[in-house]
This record gives structure tokens, sequence and C-alpha cells, in this order.
């Protein structure tokens, strides 16, 4: 085709300048100008014979349904499933072709301020799903029965079908909004898991398909009316108008400030629980070991009492000494003045010097133990706070 353009030019091109030039050559240039007249009359007819035959041609798509008018009556229709390739029809112009597109089509409007039942606007966001109806199998043969047909005479594009379908959408989401409230749209069972199956949502996203799928008038739906197929209907978002969000905002981080509360006051009341009954098994638990700590104490200091009465009673008289420079050992240094009387065992010590102390004799067992045992003990312990005592008296001196 590009060549043949160019060829053309160049034809127009010669033959104005055959016919521009004067003289002898003019009869040479009038005859290569009828030769290139008639040459460019067959590149014309060969071009409108073309033209014609590609205008007798269909190329039905996969994508498409094709519609042939002749004189402004269909003739025929291409919307099934052995109608795709190549068809034929009469040229132009009496023979047109309309094409629709049989694939999916989303209508996604911007969202609209509606009403609640309880008078609260909101903004829902929601979108539709549709096509032009395919024909099926069992429909009837007749031309104007067919969906695309039923579309091309009711709508004729689909701007004029997407305009069609938002009107009413926007009724139908009028009408269904205005019979609940805010709180049945927004309240579900588990804030975690979202909506349910059975929730206000879903019914009233149900019930919007059901009514969008019925005409308008109630009688027919929109495949016999229109030819169109409502795929789906839902519900994308429900906001809240710019507006008022902030005071919602607000109001919601009040009452999680109130829930965080009554949490917080209900884990201080816990933890004051468990504080007092750790504080009782504390005590219960020191009590218990002060109680075997004097027991084990008692026990030992006992036997301590046991062991130095059992040591004294073997040698008294050297046990009296040894208390004796005991005491001596405490009251007595550079700056002491003793007065003491002449009968005081302190001074017989210093007057009278050690006194003859016995080597003590092997303890044996008897088998048999003497009745006197107790007055014995009696004398051993008198004996033994001897010294005690006049370590008492000789310190109460020293201080007068």
């Amino acid at each position: 085709m590009r060549n043949c353009l160019t060829g053309f030019v160049e034809l127009l091109k010669t033959m104005s300048d055959v016919v521009t030039k004067p003289g002898s050559e003019s009869t040479a240039g009038r005859r290569l100008a009828r030769r290139a007249l008639r040459t460019l009359v067959l590149w014309g007819a060969v071009f409108a014979v073309i033209a014609l035959l590609a205008s007798c041609v269909v190329f039905v798509d996969e994508t498409q349904y094709v519609i042939v008018e002749r004189l402004g009556t269909i003739a025929a229709v291409y919307d099934r499933e052995e109608d795709r390739g190549l068809q034929f029809k009469l040229p132009w112009p009496i023979s047109t072709v309309r094409t629709f597109d049989r694939r999916l089509q989303l209508l996604d409007p911007p969202g609209r301020e509606l009403f609640t039942g309880d008078k609260k606007n909101i903004t829902v966001d929601t979108y539709v799903c549709w096509r032009i109806a395919p024909t099926s199998a069992e429909s009837s043969t007749e031309l104007s029965d067919r969906p695309v047909v039923r579309f091309f005479r009711a709508l004729g594009n689909v701007s004029t079908a997407e305009d069609r379908l938002m009107s009413r959408l926007q009724s139908l989401l009028s009408a269904e909004f205005g019979r609940v409230e805010l709180t049945d749209l927004l309240s579900v069972e588990n804030s975690e898991a979202g909506p349910q199956g059975d929730s206000s949502m879903e019914s009233l996203t149900e019930r919007l398909k059901s009514r969008f799928e019925k005409s308008e008038e109630g009688a027919t739906s929109p495949r016999d009316a229109l030819g169109i197929e409502i795929v789906d209907v839902r519900i994308k978002r429900i906001n809240l108008p710019e507006a008022n969000r902030f005071a919602v905002f607000e109001r919601m981080k009040s009452e999680r400030q109130k829930i965080a509360d009554r949490y917080r006051s209900a884990g201080l009341a816990q933890n004051t629980v468990i504080r007092s009954q750790a504080d009782r098994q504390r005590e219960e638990i020191l009590a218990k070991a002060d109680a075997d700590a004097q027991r084990i104490r008692g026990t030992g200091e006992a036997e301590a009492l046991r062991i130095l009465n059992q040591a004294h009673a073997q040698d008294p008289e050297f046990y009296r000494f040894e208390r004796t420079l005991q005491s001596y050992h405490k009251i007595l240094n550079e700056r002491t003045t003793l007065v003491l009387s002449a009968s005081s065992a302190l001074l017989k010590l210093l007057t009278e010097g050690i006194p003859d102390i016995q080597e003590p004799q092997p303890e044996t067992k008897p088998a048999d133990p003497p009745t006197e045992t107790p007055a014995a003990e009696k004398n051993v312990s008198q004996s033994s706070a001897t010294p005690d005592t006049i370590s008492e008296k000789t310190r109460a001196e020293a201080t007068k």
C-alpha cells in the first residue's frame, strides 16, 4: 500500500511537469499523461475492489459480540461459540458492523454519603461486576430475543449502560441503608475474626444484589429488559465522613481508655491479692523457721549445760580455781584497788596460794547408780556457782 501511494505521487508530479512543458515535447507529454491517467484509474479500481471485498469480511473475536445491520435492519448476530472466526456480509454501505465487548465489566463509582436508619451519615463504596448476557443454547432463534440485541436497542453502548447501572445502584443503596442502623452495621461478635457469614453487612449485600437483579418495575430482570447479567454486587468500604471522623476517633479512644483502665484496675487488685498471699506465706515460713531455730537453740544450750555440768563434776576444785583466775583477769589492772574481807575467797587465793588439787579419778559407771546422786549433783551445782557469786560481789566492791 505504501509503495502504491508513492508511485501515485510520482505519477502526479510527472503529469504536472509534462503539462507545463512548451513546444514540440507537448505531444509526447500528452501521450504520457494519458497513459499515466489510465494507470491511475486502473490502480483506483483495484483499490476499490479490494476495499469492497474487505468490507464483505467480518472477523468475530472471542472477546466480542458482533451485530450486522443491513440498511438499518439487523441481519445477523454472532454471539455464540460456533460463530467465532471469519464471517461474510454484504459490502459497505449496504451492511454495517457493530461490536460489543463480551468480557466482564467493573463499575466502580466513587463513594457516596448516605444516611442510616438512625440518621447517621456514612460514606459507602461499592462496585458492580456485570457483562452483556451470553446467549444460551436453549434461547430462541429470533434475533430480537438475543441479549446483545436487547442491549444494543435499550442502551447502545457501555457508557450508557454504566450510567443506567449507577443510577440504579445509588437508589438501591439509599433505600437499603435507610432501613438499618449504624450499630448493626459495625457490630461483630469477634473483633479479631471480623464479620461472619450471617452478619448484618452480609445480609445487606445479599438483599442489595437480589434487588439489583430485578428491573425497576419489578416485572422482569435486567437480562430480559436490558440484556445485562449482574455477576456480583459488593460493598467495599463503609467509612465516616471527614467532618465527624475526628470526633468519632476521639470517642473511640476514650472508650478504649476506659477499657484499659478497667483492665489495669483489675490487674492492680489481683496484684494486691497475690502480694498479700505471698506476705502471709512469708510470715508463716519465717515464724516456723524462728520456732525451729529456738527449739534447736534450746536443745543445743541444754546439751551444752549438760556437757558443762559433767565436766565440772569431774573436778570441782580445779573448776573453782580456774574461775577465780578468770575473775582476777577481769577485775584487776594497773589502776584497780580492791578492798576485801578476810573471809573472801579471792583473798584466800592470794594469801594461802594454790590449794592442793587432786588428780581426777577415772569415772566408772556403776551397775546401779546410787540414790545420793541428786544430792551430789546439787552440791556440785552449788560449788560451781560459788565463784560466780564471788565475782559479782568483788565487782560491786571494786565499783564502790
